[in-house]
């Protein structure tokens, strides 16, 4: 497994990662999720002003291998999502903390934040 895990990022137990980026929180799947998924050939992902409740699945990510949710780590209003994905969905094997973004959401509490992991408790999951 790769210690690619950035310290910056909180984390869900459901391998989703997430980046305040002050207004909008920027929302992908790690990059021990896609090695997991392996070859990822689809993404489906809400449009924007679509609403998402923490906790809930929100979008899809297939791979060669199954097809697995994905969950909001925030409730709150998507504001962009990754058109990207829609070509070229390998971005998330390559670039699961870049490129391979899946959406940007407006939090309606930003104390949620608090529940999600950070990198060394995600660590920890991971290694279980």
């Amino acid at each position: 497994m790769s210690d690619e895990m950035p310290s910056d990022l909180r984390y869900t137990e459901q391998h989703e990662w997430v980046r305040d980026d002050g207004e909008v929180l920027t929302v992908g799947i790690t990059s021990f999720a896609q090695e997991q998924l392996g070859d990822v050939v689809y993404v489906d992902l809400p449009s924007p002003g679509a609403e998402v409740e923490q906790g809930q699945p929100f979008g899809e990510v297939e791979s060669t291998k199954s097809v697995s949710d994905l969950y909001a780590p925030v409730t709150g209003v998507v504001v962009e999502r990754n058109e990207d994905l829609d070509e070229r969905p390998e971005l998330v094997n390559g670039d699961p903390y870049g490129e391979g973004w899946m959406v940007t959401i407006r939090p309606s509490d930003r104390d949620q934040l608090a529940s999600l992991l950070d990198a060394e408790a995600y660590r920890a999951t991971t290694q279980a």
